[in-house]
C-alpha cells in the first residue's frame, strides 16, 4: 500500500469521480488497517521532493487532519490517539514533517509548518518535543531564504496553536528575537518579511514580560512601524494588524508612540491601498472597544488602583480623527447596499465614527454637525449619502440633551430625503439612519420625545410607502419601524400612538412577505421580524386584530406545508418561510395567552397549531424545527394542564428533539421545553418520565454533544423534581452522581480565558437549579430524610463556590437560594450541618449586604429558613 500512495493520492484528487471515490475508499481503509504505516508514509509521502507537489500537499492535508478537528470531542479523541502512537514511530513522522521545511516546493513547505505545529499543540503541553523550538531556531539566520521563511511561518503557527504557559520564557525570548529581526528593514527577502510579520502577530500573547520591559518594547514597536512603511503591500497589511492586536492587548503600554501610531495610520488611511486603509482605521476601532470597555467598567471615577487606567487616547485624536473619518464616508462603493458582505473603507469609516461617539459623547457633536449641515443638501449623491451616513453613527453616545434638538429638526428633512431623493444610497441610508433615531432616542425613559400626535401619522405613512422600494431600502423601513413599535412596549393597557395604524401596518408588512423580490436583503426575514415586534409591542386595545391574525397566519403555514416544492433552492425558502411563520405564531401565543381575556379565545385555536407544529417536524430543517419547539413551548405556557392531551402525538418529537446531537440548538431548546412542559403539566408529566430522565442522562454522559446543552439538562432535573416531587426518588441515584461529578468539575478552574469562565458560570448555575428543584421538590414529603446522604456534598459544594470567589452574580443568588432550600427542606436535621459550614455564615452575609436586590432578597429569606433549622 505504502508503495502505491503516490497514485492514490494523486486518483484523490481526479476529475473522474469513479476514480476519485476509489482512491478515498483506499486511504480509509489503509488508515483503518495500518494507522501507524498509514501516517508515516504520508510524512515520507510529504518530504520527498521527488514527488508531485499535488500528491505532498494532500499527503500534508490528511496528516493534519489526523490531528486536529473542530467538534471537541473529536479532536480529545485525535490527541490521545497520537499520544498513544510508538514514539519512535513518532520521531520518524517528526524529522520528515522538519526536514519539508527546507524543501523548494512552497506547498509542500506550507503544509508541513501547519503539522509541524498541530503536533506541536498537542505534544508541547504535554511536557514532550522539548527540542522543537530550539531546532527551528537553531542557525534560522544562516538558512537559505525559504527555509528561513517556512521556519517563521512554522513558529507562527505554533503560537496560534499553543498557550503561552506551554512555552517557556527563554524560548519566547528567542522566538521574539527571530521573528523580529526577520521583520527588520535589513531583511532583503520579502516573503521572509512577511512570514516574520504575520508570526509576530500570532507570538504577541506570548510577549507579556517583553512588553513590561522599555527597551524590547521599543525595539518591538519601531520594527512595527518600520514595516508598516515597506514597500510590499501585504508586508504593510500584516504590520497594521499588528498594530491592531497591539492595541487591545497591550493598551496600557501604548501612549509613549500614540502620536507616530496616529500619523501612520492617518498616512495609510488617506493614502495606501484599501486592505491596508482598512487595518489603518481597524487601530482606532479597536482603541475605542477599550476606552469603552474600561469607562463602563469604571464609570469614570477612575482611582490610582484601577487596573487599567483609561488614557483618553480618542478624546486626545478627535480634532484629528474625526475630521479623516469623516473624509473617508466620501469613498462609497456604487454596490454596497445591495451585497451583504460588503466593507470598504466608507463602512469601516462609518463604525469607527460610531464607536469614537459612544467613547467621548457629546464631544464628537460639534466635529461632525457642519459636516453634516454642509453636504445633506449638496447635488452630488455621496455628499448627502456620507452627510446622513455621519448624523446616523453619532446618535449611540452622546446625551438626549444634546441630541433631541438636531434629531427633531433632522427628522422631518430624513422623511422627505426617504420619499424623494432620486439616489437608493441615499434612502438606504436615509432610512437606516431614521431607524437608529427610534432606536435610540424613543422610548418610554425619554423625558422629551421626539414623536408626538401629530408627526407619528407622517412617519408611519413614509415608512409604509418606504417598504414597497428596492430590497435594500425597504428591509432599512422594516428595521425603522421595529424600533418606533418598541419604544411603545411600556404603554401597556394605556394607548399606543400606533393603536390607529394597527390594522394598516400589519397589512404592509403581510405584503412586504410575500414580495417575489423578498429574498433579497433578509427582506422577508425583516419584515417578519417587524411584525413580531409590532405584535409583542401592542396594547389590549388591539387584541381583537391580533386575534385576527391568527387563523391568517396559520392558513400560510397550511399552505407552505402542502406546497410540493422540488428544488432544492425552493425547499431551503419553504423550510426558511415555516421557521419564521411558527416563530410568528409563538410571539402571538405569548401575546394572547397572557391575558386572562384573550386566552380564552384563542385557545380554541391550539388543536389545529399543535397539528400543525408537528407536521414541521416531518421535514429536515434545524432552524424551522428550533422554532416548532419554541412554539410549542409558549403553547404548553399558555394551556397549562390541558397540553397533557397533545402529549402521547408530541412525546416521539421531544424524544427525537433530546437525540438531536447533530443540531446541538435544537437538542438545547428541546431541553427548555421539557421544562416548559414541566411548569404547564406538574405531576401530569410523571408517565413520560422514565423516557426523559433516561434521555438526558444519556445526553449527560454523551462525549458528542456540544457542552452548551449540559447547564440546561441539569436545571431541567430540577424542573422535572419540581413537577413530581416525591416520585423523583426513583432518578436520584442517577441523577445525584452525575451532578455530583459535574459539580467537583466546575470548581477548580481559575486562570481560565472569558469564554471557559462563562461556561463554567452557566455549569454552576444548572447544578444549583437541579438541587433547587429537587430540595423543593421533596419538601413536606415523608421521604425528606433520602436527601440527606447528599447534604455534605452540597454544602461542601457551596463552600468551594464561596472560596473560588469567581462566581458571577446569577449564580451568587442561585447558591444562597439552594442555602435556603436545603434548610427548609430538611429543618433541623441539616442544622448541624449547616453550623458547621463556612458558607452558611461568611458567605450568607456577604449575600445579605449585597448591592444586588435580588441576592438580598434571596439571602434574607435563606436566613430565615436557616434560623429555623437551627433554632429547633
Amino acid at each position: 500500500m505504502a508503495a502505491e500512495v503516490t497514485q492514490i493520492l494523486l486518483n484523490a484528487q481526479a476529475v473522474d469521480g469513479t476514480v476519485r471515490k476509489q482512491a478515498e475508499e483506499s486511504l480509509k481503509q489503509y488508515q483503518e488497517q495500518n494507522l501507524p504505516g498509514f501516517l508515516l508514509s504520508l510524512a515520507r509521502e510529504l518530504a520527498n521532493d521527488e514527488k508531485p507537489v499535488e500528491s505532498r500537499k494532500l499527503a500534508g492535508l490528511i496528516l493534519k487532519n489526523a490531528l486536529d478537528a473542530k467538534e471537541q470531542h473529536r479532536k480529545f479523541e485525535l490527541v490521545q490517539r497520537w499520544l498513544a502512537l510508538d514514539s519512535s514511530l513518532k520521531a520518524q513522522i517528526k524529522s520528515f514533517i522538519l526536514k519539508t521545511l527546507s524543501s523548494p516546493a512552497h506547498d509542500a513547505r506550507s503544509t508541513a509548518s501547519q503539522v509541524v505545529a498541530k503536533v506541536a499543540g498537542i505534544e508541547l503541553p504535554h511536557k514532550q518535543w522539548p527540542e522543537l523550538i530550539g531546532a527551528l531556531l537553531s542557525n534560522i539566520h544562516q538558512l537559505p531564504a525559504h527555509t528561513k521563511q517556512a521556519t517563521l511561518e512554522t513558529l507562527g503557527y505554533i503560537c496560534e496553536e499553543v498557550s503561552s504557559d506551554a512555552v517557556e520564557q527563554d524560548h519566547v525570548n528567542k522566538i521574539l528575537t527571530a521573528v523580529v529581526q526577520g521583520m527588520n528593514a535589513s531583511e532583503s527577502n520579502n516573503d521572509v518579511r512577511l512570514a516574520a510579520t504575520r508570526a509576530l502577530y500570532n507570538a504577541l500573547g506570548f510577549a507579556q514580560a517583553n512588553f513590561s520591559n522599555d527597551m524590547e518594547r521599543d525595539y518591538i514597536m519601531r520594527v512595527v512601524c518600520e514595516a508598516t512603511l515597506s514597500p510590499e503591500v501585504k508586508i504593510r497589511q500584516a504590520a497594521f494588524e499588528c498594530l491592531v492586536a497591539i492595541s487591545s492587548t497591550y493598551y496600557e503600554k501604548l501612549a509613549p508612540y500614540i502620536q507616530d501610531i496616529f500619523n501612520i495610520t492617518a498616512k495609510a488611511v488617506r493614502e495606501d491601498e484599501e486592505p491596508v486603509a482598512l487595518q489603518a482605521i481597524e487601530f482606532w476601532s479597536s482603541i475605542c472597544d477599550e476606552e469603552i470597555d474600561i469607562l463602563e467598567e469604571y464609570g469614570g471615577d477612575f482611582s490610582a488602583d484601577s487596573e487599567v487606567p483609561c488614557f483618553y487616547f480618542i478624546k486626545q485624536a478627535l480634532p484629528v480623527l474625526v475630521p479623516m473619518l469623516l473624509e473617508m464616508l466620501l469613498k462609497q462603493e456604487e454596490d454596497q447596499d445591495q451585497d451583504e458582505g460588503a466593507w470598504n473603507i466608507a463602512m469601516a469609516g462609518g463604525t469607527c465614527l460610531g464607536l469614537v461617539a459612544r467613547t467621548v459623547g457629546d464631544d464628537i457633536v460639534p466635529l461632525v454637525m457642519p459636516f453634516v449641515e454642509e453636504n445633506i443638501t449638496k447635488p452630488d449623491w455621496r455628499q448627502r449619502e456620507a452627510a446622513t451616513y455621519a448624523f446616523g453613527s453619532i446618535l449611540e453616545g452622546p446625551s438626549p440633551e444634546k441630541l433631541v434638538p438636531l434629531v427633531n429638526i433632522a427628522l422631518n428633512f430624513m422623511l422627505t430625503a426617504l420619499m424623494k431623493d432620486p439616489n437608493n444610497h441615499v434612502k438606504d441610508t436615509t432610512a437606516w439612519t431614521l431607524g437608529r433615531m427610534f432606536e435610540f432616542l424613543h422610548g418610554s425613559t425619554m423625558e422629551t420625545p421626539i414623536i408626538n400626535q401629530t408627526n407619528c401619522q407622517q412617519i408611519i405613512s413614509v415608512l409604509l410607502q418606504s417598504m414597497k422600494d428596492v430590497p435594500n431600502v425597504a428591509e432599512k423601513a422594516c428595521g425603522a419601524l421595529y424600533f418606533l413599535a418598541q419604544g411603545y412596549e411600556d404603554a401597556g393597557s394605556s394607548s399606543s400612538p400606533l393603536t390607529p395604524f394597527f390594522q394598516e401596518i400589519v397589512q404592509a408588512l403581510l405584503t412586504v412577505t410575500h414580495r417575489e423580490d423578498a429574498g433579497e436583503s433578509r427582506l422577508r426575514t425583516a419584515a417578519y421580524e417587524t411584525l413580531n415586534e409590532v405584535v409583542r409591542c401592542s396594547t389590549d386595545e388591539t387584541a381583537p386584530m391580533v386575534m385576527q391574525l391568527v387563523p391568517v397566519i396559520m392558513m400560510e403555514l397550511h399552505q407552505n406545508l402542502e406546497g410540493q416544492k422540488l428544488s432544492s433552492e425552493e425547499r431551503e425558502k419553504q423550510n426558511e418561510i415555516q421557521g419564521l411563520l411558527c416563530g410568528c405564531l409563538q410571539v402571538i401565543i405569548q401575546k394572547l395567552g397572557s391575558s386572562e381575556q384573550t386566552k380564552y379565545v384563542f385557545l380554541q385555536y391550539a388543536d389545529q397549531m399543535m397539528g400543525l407544529f408537528l407536521r414541521v417536524f416531518a421535514i429536515r430543517s434545524a432552524t424551522a424545527h428550533e422554532e416548532a419547539m419554541l412554539a410549542i413551548g409558549a403553547l404548553a405556557y399558555a394551556t397549562g394542564p390541558d397540553f397533557v392531551k397533545y402529549m402521547p402525538e408530541f412525546y416521539k418529537y421531544l424524544e427525537m428533539g433530546l437525540q438531536n446531537f447533530e443540531d446541538y440548538q435544537v437538542c438545547a431548546i428541546t431541553v427548555g421545553v421539557v421544562g416548559d412542559i414541566c411548569r404547564a403539566l406538574e405531576e401530569k408529566i410523571l408517565p413520560y418520565c422514565d423516557g426523559i430522565m433516561t434521555q438526558l442522562l444519556k445526553d449527560l454522559s454523551s462525549s458528542q454533544l456540544h457542552r452548551s446543552v449540559k447547564p440546561p439538562i441539569f436545571s431541567c432535573f430540577g424542573d422535572i423534581a419540581l413537577a413530581i416531587g416525591e416520585n423523583f426518588e426513583k432518578y436520584l441515584m442517577y441523577a445525584m452522581p452525575m451532578l455530583q461529578s459535574a459539580a467537583e468539575l466546575s470548581v477548580h478552574t481559575s486562570g481560565v480565558d472569558d469564554d471557559m469562565t462563562e461556561y463554567t458560570n452557566s455549569l454552576r448555575n444548572g447544578i444549583l437549579e437541579a438541587y433547587s428543584g429537587i430540595f423543593q421538590g421533596f419538601k413536606g414529603s415523608p421521604k425528606t430524610q433520602l436527601l440527606m446522604a447528599y447534604a455534605p456534598h452540597i454544602l461542601q459544594f457551596l463552600d468551594s463556590l464561596y472560596m473560588e470567589k469567581d462566581m458571577d452574580d446569577v449564580v451568587t443568588k442561585t447558591a444562597i437560594g439552594v442555602l435556603g432550600d436545603l434548610a427548609d427542606t430538611l429543618g433541623s436535621n441539616a442544622g448541624p450541618l449547616i453550623q458547621q459550614s463556612v458558607s452558611s455564615k461568611d458567605f450568607l452575609n456577604e449575600c445579605l449586604s449585597s448591592d444586588d436586590h435580588m441576592i438580598k432578597e434571596s439571602a434574607e429569606w435563606a436566613k430565615l429558613a436557616i434560623s429555623k433549622a437551627i433554632s429547633f
